[in-house]
C-alpha cells in the first residue's frame, strides 16, 4: 500500500458519506433514464424526493422504511419544500406552476390530502418555496419575479393571520428578476434575486433593498439566527461575486464584507465514503472567484454553499473557510442538522454527514473499517494530535487499531500509524504518575489480586495491610459505599460505550460519564469513572455499586478455602454422580444477610488450577500430533479425558461454599421438559409399547425431580457462569477457551462415554445430546470462544432451537451489566437501532443478543432493520432468531438482497448461499409465501392457467435471482420441480431452458397464451424444424381441445397477445422466410386456419426480402471493384 499524504492543515471537520442511497433509488425506480429525481427536500422525519413524473416520494430517515406516493397530475415536481415546524404538512411544486399544500395525517393514521392547490403563479416556473416558521404559512417565488403567500386555515395553527396576508393567497411583491432564494425568520422574509437582495417585514409591510450595488447572476442569501451569532439579533449573509459575502444586520444594513477568494487556495479534503480510500492532493491551487447560487445554515456557526465543482462550508463570523471538498453536479442540497443530501443534475442522491475527524473514525472503527480508519487517520494526523481529538482516539484505540491490519498488504499504513501513536502523549506514564498521587494521597490502593481500591478521605488513613485485607467480608452498606472497588479493563478496545467481553484480565474499572476538567478533586484521573467530586459521585452510584460491590467482595472470598471443605468427609457414588449433573452458578448474588466467615489459610490461586493446568498442558500437547488430531475418535477421547479435569476443577471451585445438601442435584423443570418434547416428536415412528414403556418411564423420573426442583439450598441450571470463579492466567485461559470450544465443536459434551443400541436409543441420545449441549453452555459459557460457539451451533443443531436459544440467553446475561444493554431496552425501534449502531462495535459477539432483544419486541420491522449490520450479523444467524416464523426470515433476506446495486445483487446472493442447500430451502420459502393461490395458477390438471406467469408475486426478484445463479445439474432440477410445483412459471421456464428440456418449456409456454414469450432477444423461439412442427402440433391441439376458464382477477381486454395457429404462423414467416413457412404449414394442413393478414404479411416479407437481396448484392459488388481496384 502506497504512502499516505499527511494534510498540513489541522482540518477538525471532514464530509462522510456511510450509505449509499442508490438501493432506495432503484426501489422507487428513480434510476432509470425515463423517470428520474428533479427536486429535494428533507425534514426531522421524513426525505422527500420529487420525480419527472409528478410524484413526491416521503420516505421516513429512520430506517428508510416507511414510505408514501403523493401524485400530481400536473407535471414534474420541480420544487418541494418541509415544513419547519410540523412534519405534517409539504408544499410542492409542479412544472406547470402550481403550488400544491398536503397534510399527511400521520397523527391521526389517516391518508394524505391535498389541503390547498395554488394557482397565482400558473404557467410560470417556480423557482423557491419557503416556510413560515411560525405559522402554516407558505412563500413562493417564480423566475419572473412575482413572490406570493398561501395561508393555511387549519386547526392545527398557532394563531391567528397576520395582518399583512388577509386573504389564502396575497401577493407580496413583485421584484425585476427571477427569484434564487427565500428565507423566513422572525417576522421577516429575505428574498434573493438575479440582480439583489430583498428584505419584507411580513408584519409592518416595509421592505427594504440590502446594499447598493447590484449583482448578475444566482446568489443565495441565508437568515443566521441571533444564537448562533452570539449577538441579540440575527444576521443575513449575502453571496456577492468573486467568493464574497455580506455581513447585514437585523435592519438590512450592510456591516462588513468578507472575501474568502485567497481562503481557497488549499487543496480540497477528501469525501470519506466506503467505496473507496481517500485520496488528497496536496497541490495548492490558485484563488477560487465563485458565485455562491444559494446559502444554508448549517449547524451553529458555519454556512454551506455549492458550485458545479464542490461543497463549500464557511465559518463566516471568523472568516474561516471549515472545508470544502469536490462533489461534482449538485443541482440542490437539503440539510437537517449536520446532514446533507445532495441532488446531483443526473438524477442521483448522496447522504453526507459532516462530523468531526475523531467522531469520523470512530464511526468507521465500529463498523470494522480498519483499512479506511487507519487511512483516515494517517491523513488528519494533524487533528488526531490536537488536544481535543487526543481525548477521544486515545493511544490505546489506535493500537487497537494496527492490530487488526494486515502486516503483508498494509505495512506503510501501519508504520505511518505507528508514527502518530509516538507522537500522542503515552497513556501509561500519565497514568502511573496519577497513581503515585492518588497512592501520596491515600485515597487509592491496589489489592494483591489486581483489583483497585478507592477509599474516601472521611475514612482517614489507613495502613497498607488493612487496605489489602482480604478478611474484611462482612462490610455493612455505608461501608462498602466508601470502600467500593472499581473494575476497568486495561485493554477495552473502547471505552465510551459497548459491552464488556469475558476475555482478558488485569485492572478493572466501572465507566461513568466523567468531567475530566473539574477542579475539585486534589488530583487527575484520567479514567472514565470520575465524576465532579467524590462524594457527588459515591451519591449518584450508589445503586449501580452497591449491587457490585457485593458480588465482588464475594468474588473474592472464593479466593480463600472454607474450613468446612478441609474436614468434608468424602461424598458417596450416588452424590458424585449428581455432582457431575450440576452446572456451576454464575458469581454469588446479592444476599439479604450476610454470613461472616473465618479464613484460616489461603492456598495460592494455582493450587486450584494445577491439576488442570498440567491435563491442558498434556492434551494442547497431544492436539500438535497429526495422528491425534486427524482422527475423530483419538482427538475425542483425548478432549473427554481432560474434560474430566476440567470437571472436576470447576466443581470444587465453584461449590465449595454450599453445603452438603445443596451438592446433589438433578436436570431442571427446563430440562426435563424439553427432553419429553424432544421424546414424544422423534418416537411417533416406535411401537405403542415403546412409547407406553418411555411414557412410564418419564412419570418415575419426573416426580423425585419434580421435587428436588424445588429445593431451596439448590443451584439452578439456568444460571450461567458468565465470569471466571477466579483468577485464571492469560496462557491458561487461552487454552481453555481452545480445548472447551473444541469440545461444543465436536459434540464431547461430558466426561462419560455412552453406547447405544438399538433405534430408541439413538433417539434418546439425540434428545439427550441437546440437553447436555444446553448444560454444557451453562457451566462453561465463561471460557468459550463465543465466534466459533455461534458458527457451532448454527452448523450442529440446525434442528435444535434450544441450544440457539440457550447462547443466546447467555450472551444477554453476559450483556447486561452494559449501560448500553439498559438503554436499549427503552425507546422505540429508530432510537434503539440508532443506539445500538453508535454504541456497540460491529465485531463484537454481543451484537447478536442485542438483535434477539429487539426482535423479540418488534418482530419483523427489526429484522429488516438487521441489514444494517452485515456482515457481523449474517443470514444464518437472522434464520435462527425467526426460526418459529421463516417468513420473517425471508422478508429480511429480500431487503438485504435489495440493498445492493443491481449489478451485485446476483454475486452477492452467491456468496451467502453456504452451505449449498441452502439455495433449495430459500427458494422453497420464496415460493411458499406472499405467492398467488394454487389455484390461481394452474388447473386440476396441473397445467398453466393463461397469463399465470404476470401474477404478482412478493419475492419475485429473489426468486429469479436464485433460478439464474449457477448449480450443479441434480439442484438445478429440484428448483425446477419446486418452481413448476408452486406455480412459478418464469423461473420454471428459465430452468427448463437451462436443462435443455424445451419440448416441455413449449407445452407450458402453449398453456400460458402469451405471444411474448416467444418474442423479443429473450424469447423462445424454435430453432429446428421439429420444434416448429410440435409447436404448430401443440397449438392446434389447444385450440381443438376444451376452453380453460381464466382466473377472475385477471383483466384480458389489454393483456398479451393470444398464441394462436395464426400467431405462430407469422412468427414462423419471420424466422423462416414466407415461402418455407407456407410449405410447412400445408405439411401440417394448417393453411385453411390462416386469414387475409398473413398473406399481406407475407407479401410484405417477400418485398422486403427482395430489397434485401439486391441492397446485399450491390453492396458486395462495390467491394469487389474496390478491392480489385487496389491490388492493381
Amino acid at each position: 500500500m502506497a504512502f499516505v499524504p499527511v494534510i498540513p492543515d489541522p482540518y477538525s471537520h471532514v464530509l462522510a458519506e456511510f450509505e449509499s442511497l442508490d438501493p432506495l433509488l432503484s426501489a422507487l425506480r428513480l434510476d432509470s433514464s425515463r423517470l428520474k429525481c428533479t427536486s429535494i427536500a428533507v425534514s426531522r422525519k421524513w426525505l422527500a424526493l420529487g420525480s419527472s413524473g409528478g410524484v413526491l416520494n416521503l420516505i421516513q430517515k429512520e430506517g428508510w422504511k416507511q414510505r408514501l406516493f403523493l401524485s400530481h397530475r400536473e407535471g414534474a415536481v420541480s420544487q418541494v419544500a418541509c415544513c419547519v415546524h410540523d412534519d405534517d404538512y409539504v408544499a410542492v411544486a409542479t412544472s406547470q406552476g402550481l403550488v400544491v399544500i398536503w397534510e399527511l395525517n400521520q397523527e391521526r393514521r389517516g391518508k394524505p390530502e391535498q389541503i390547498y392547490v395554488s394557482s397565482e403563479h400558473k404557467g410560470r416556473k417556480v423557482t423557491a418555496l419557503c416556510w413560515d416558521t411560525a405559522i402554516l404559512r407558505v412563500f413562493v417565488g417564480d423566475h419572473v419575479g412575482k413572490v406570493s403567500a398561501i395561508k393555511l386555515n387549519t386547526s392545527k395553527q398557532a394563531k391567528a393571520a397576520t395582518a399583512f396576508v388577509m386573504f389564502p393567497v396575497q401577493t407580496i411583491t413583485t421584484v425585476d428578476s427571477s427569484i434564487v432564494q427565500l428565507d423566513y425568520l422572525d417576522g421577516r422574509l429575505l428574498i434573493s434575486s438575479l440582480t439583489r437582495s430583498y428584505l419584507c417585514d411580513t408584519e409592518r409591510e416595509k421592505f427594504w433593498k440590502i446594499g447598493n450595488k447590484e449583482r448578475d447572476g444566482e446568489y443565495g442569501a441565508c437568515f443566521f439566527p441571533g444564537r448562533c451569532s452570539g449577538t441579540q439579533q440575527p444576521l443575513i449573509y449575502c453571496a456577492r461575486p468573486g467568493s464574497r459575502m455580506w455581513e447585514v444586520n437585523f435592519d438590512g444594513d450592510v456591516i462588513s464584507t468578507h472575501q474568502f477568494k485567497k481562503l481557497l487556495t488549499s487543496p480540497p479534503l477528501p469525501v470519506i465514503n466506503l467505496r473507496s480510500e481517500p485520496q488528497y492532493d496536496q497541490t495548492v491551487g490558485s484563488p477560487q472567484s465563485l458565485c455562491f447560487p444559494k446559502l444554508l445554515h448549517l449547524s451553529e456557526h458555519c454556512v454551506l454553499t455549492w458550485t458545479e465543482r464542490g461543497i463549500y462550508i464557511f465559518i463566516p463570523q471568523n472568516v474561516q473557510v471549515l472545508l470544502w471538498s469536490e462533489v461534482k453536479d449538485i443541482q440542490d442540497v437539503a440539510i437537517c442538522k449536520s446532514e446533507l443530501f445532495c441532488l446531483h443534475l443526473n438524477g442521483k442522491v448522496s447522504h453526507l454527514s459532516l462530523l468531526s475527524v475523531e467522531r469520523c473514525v470512530e464511526r468507521l472503527l465500529r463498523r470494522g473499517l480498519w483499512n479506511l480508519a487507519a487511512h483516515t487517520c494517517c491523513l488528519f494526523q494533524n487533528s488526531i494530535i490536537a488536544s481535543r481529538a487526543r481525548k477521544t482516539l486515545t493511544a490505546d484505540k489506535l493500537e487497537h487499531l494496527k492490530s487488526q491490519l494486515d502486516l503483508s498488504s498494509s505495512s506503510d499504513l501501519i508504520s505511518q500509524l505507528e508514527d502518530l501513536i509516538l507522537k500522542l502523549e503515552p497513556l501509561d506514564s500519565a497514568c502511573s504518575s496519577r497513581r503515585s498521587s492518588i497512592s501520596s494521597h491515600e485515597s487509592f490502593s491496589i489489592l494483591d489480586s489486581g483489583i483497585y481500591r478507592i477509599i474516601s478521605s472521611r475514612r482517614g488513613s489507613q495502613s497498607d495491610e488493612d487496605s489489602c485485607s482480604l478478611h474484611s467480608q462482612t462490610l455493612s452498606e455505608d461501608e462498602r459505599l466508601k470502600e467500593f472497588t472499581s473494575h476497568q479493563e486495561e485493554d477495552h478496545p473502547e471505552q465510551d460505550g459497548g459491552f464488556p467481553g469475558n476475555e482478558g484480565d488485569g485492572h478493572v474499572f466501572l465507566t461513568f460519564e466523567a468531567d475530566k476538567n473539574d477542579p475539585l478533586l486534589p488530583f487527575g484521573i484520567p479514567l472514565s469513572f470520575r465524576s465532579p467530586s467524590p462524594l457527588a459521585s459515591l451519591q449518584a452510584v450508589k445503586k449501580s455499586v452497591s449491587s457490585f460491590v457485593r458480588k465482588t467482595t464475594e468474588k473474592i472470598g472464593t479466593l480463600h478455602t472454607s474450613p468446612d471443605l478441609k474436614v468434608r468427609p468424602e461424598a458417596r457414588a450416588d452424590e458424585k454422580s449428581c455432582e457431575e449433573d450440576v452446572s456451576p452458578g454464575t458469581c454469588p448474588k446479592e444476599e439479604d444477610t450476610e454470613v461472616e466467615k473465618e479464613v484460616t489459610s489461603q492456598p495460592p490461586e494455582e493450587d486450584w488450577f494445577l491439576e488442570l493446568k498440567v491435563a491442558t498442558a498434556e492434551a494442547m500437547m497431544m492436539l500438535q500430533d497429526p495422528l491425534v488430531l486427524f482422527e475423530p475418535k483419538s482427538l475425542r477421547m483425548v478432549l473427554q479425558n481432560w474434560l474430566l479435569h476440567l470437571e472436576k476443577s470447576f466443581v470444587v471451585k465453584d461449590f465449595s461454599g454450599i453445603s452438603e445438601t445443596s451438592n446433589c442435584s438433578v436436570k431442571s423443570t427446563q430440562d426435563v421438559l424439553l427432553l419429553k418434547e424432544s421424546k414424544k416428536g422423534l418416537l411417533d415412528d416406535g411401537s405403542e409399547k415403546e412409547k407406553r414403556d418411555s411414557v412410564d418411564n418419564e412419570k418415575t423420573a419426573d416426580q423425585p425431580a419434580s421435587e428436588s426442583v424445588h429445593s431451596p439450598g439448590e443451584p439452578s441450571d439456568d444460571i450461567f457462569q458468565i465470569c471466571s470463579p477466579g483468577i485464571i492466567a492469560n496462557g491458561l485461559q487461552n487454552d481453555l477457551a481452545e480445548l472447551t470450544t473444541l469440545c461444543l465443536e465436536l459434540n464431547v459434551l461430558n466426561s462419560k462415554s455412552e453406547c447405544t443400541n438399538g433405534h430408541v436409543d439413538r433417539i434418546m441420545q439425540q434428545c439427550s445430546l441437546d440437553i447436555l449441549a444446553c448444560q454444557f453452555l451453562k457451566k462453561y459459557f465463561f471460557l468459550l470462544d463465543l465466534k466459533r460457539a455461534k458458527e457451532s451451533i448454527k452448523l450442529t443443531y440446525t434442528n435444535s432451537s434450544c441450544v440457539w436459544d440457550t447462547f443466546i440467553g447467555g450472551l444477554k446475561e453476559m450483556a447486561r451489566s452494559s449501560p448500553t444493554y439498559m438503554a436499549i431496552e427503552e425507546g422505540d425501534l429508530p432510537t434503539r437501532l440508532k443506539l445500538l449502531e453508535d454504541s456497540v462495535p460491529f465485531d463484537s459477539p454481543l451484537l447478536i443478543a442485542s438483535a434477539a432483544q429487539l426482535y423479540e419486541k418488534f418482530g419483523e420491522s427489526a429484522l429488516r432493520s438487521l441489514i444494517r449490520f452485515y456482515p457481523s450479523i449474517l443470514p444464518s444467524d437472522v434464520m435462527q432468531l425467526c426460526h418459529k416464523n421463516p417468513a420473517q426470515f425471508l422478508a429480511y433476506l429480500d431487503s438485504l438482497v435489495k440493498s445492493r446495486p443491481e449489478d451485485q445483487r446476483p454475486s452477492f446472493l452467491e456468496s451467502l448461499l453456504q452451505p449449498e442447500s441452502l439455495r433449495l430451502d430459500w427458494l422453497h420459502l420464496a415460493v411458499s409465501h406472499d405467492a398467488p393461490p394454487i389455484t390461481s395458477t394452474m388447473d386440476d390438471e396441473g397445467h398453466p392457467r393463461p397469463h399465470s406467469h404476470l401474477l404478482s408475486w412478493g419475492y419475485n426478484q429473489l426468486i429469479l435471482h436464485l433460478v439464474k445463479l449457477p448449480a450443479a445439474f441434480i439442484i438445478k432440477e429440484k428448483m425446477t420441480d419446486i418452481c413448476r410445483s408452486g406455480g412459478f412459471w418464469p423461473g420454471y421456464l428459465t430452468l427448463c431452458l437451462e436443462l435443455e428440456r424445451r419440448r416441455e418449456a413449449f407445452a407450458n409456454i402453449v398453456h400460458l397464451d402469451d405471444m411474448s414469450l416467444m418474442e423479443g432477444d429473450n424469447g423462445w423461439i424454435p430453432e429446428s424444424l421439429e420444434e416448429w412442427k410440435l409447436l404448430l402440433h401443440l397449438v392446434q391441439n389447444k385450440n381443438t381441445g376444451p376452453v380453460l376458464q381464466v382466473s377472475p382477477d385477471e383483466n384480458l381486454s389489454d393483456g398479451p397477445s393470444p398464441i394462436t395457429v395464426e400467431n405462430v404462423a407469422l412468427l414462423l414467416a419471420k424466422a423462416m422466410g414466407p415461402d418455407r413457412a407456407w410449405s410447412l404449414l400445408q405439411e401440417c394442413g394448417l393453411t385453411l386456419d390462416l386469414s387475409e393478414r398473413f398473406t399481406r404479411t407475407c407479401d410484405v416479407l417477400r418485398i422486403a426480402e427482395k430489397r434485401q437481396r439486391a441492397l446485399i448484392q450491390i453492396m458486395l459488388e462495390k467491394c469487389d471493384r474496390f478491392l480489385w481496384s487496389h491490388q492493381a
